[in-house]
């Protein structure tokens, strides 16, 4: 559930806001009307809402959405012109040649939380994870010689995006699927089959560096 203020709104109220957005200006009995609720029953909802800045009233007009909630949708609108492209990082690839040994060297180098595992043209053909190698290091003295290729993630259990999906987009992937990054692909095609170009990486870190360069100007 949403919070405003810090004031937990309840669904009833924040379906208010969804009405009022698209029919302002609307009277507090069509929106009780679309509610199917009586007048009275939402007194106190609008009262609350008005008081939050979550919409306004003008007497004898109706209502408008407030100056909260449209600084919400701004920024929401605003997070989804930023495309994945403007603020993608360069892509820590190693191959499927390597071993645990290499992947677990180069992860601590780069600092990152997971590998892309890419073939010799550069296209992705699984990741790796922190998770992926603790898992087969521990109690594994062989573990170090293993292939990455039998430790990784393979498609289609790769999570990825593409460099014209939007911030926003990503960061609902990484949230929904757990993930602390994604392979930023390109697709394209070779020899009639389909390929997902490596083009670079977007993570956790990433997006809250976007976020803060981005809205840090803005009221919200």
């Amino acid at each position: 559930m949403r919070e405003g203020s810090g004031i937990e709104l309840s669904g009833r109220q924040w379906e208010i806001v969804d009405i009022v957005k698209k029919h302002a200006p609307i009277t507090g009995e069509q929106i009780a009307e679309q509610l199917g609720l009586s007048r009275p029953t939402i007194r106190s909802d609008l009262a609350l809402l008005v008081m939050l800045g979550y919409i306004d009233a003008k007497p004898k007009v109706g209502y408008f959405l407030g100056k909260k909630a449209s600084n919400e949708n701004h920024l929401m609108s605003k997070l989804t012109d930023i495309k994945v492209r403007d603020v993608q990082a360069m892509p820590v690839i190693v191959r499927e040649s390597a071993n645990v040994n290499d992947a677990v060297i180069t992860m601590f180098i780069e600092n990152v939380g997971s590998l892309i595992v890419g073939d010799e043209e550069g296209n992705l053909v699984g990741i790796i994870s922190r998770k992926d190698l603790l898992k087969v290091t521990l109690g594994n003295p062989g573990a170090s010689t293993m292939p990455v290729s039998l430790v990784m993630t393979r498609q289609p259990n790769i999570i990825t995006v593409s460099p014209d999906d939007s911030i926003l987009e990503a960061g609902r992937r990484l949230i929904h699927h757990q993930v602390d990054s994604l392979p930023v692909v390109a697709y394209t095609k070779s020899s009639g089959k389909e390929k997902l170009e490596i083009v670079g990486r977007v993570s956790k870190t990433t997006l809250i560096k976007a976020l803060i360069g981005k809205t840090g100007g803005m009221e919200i």
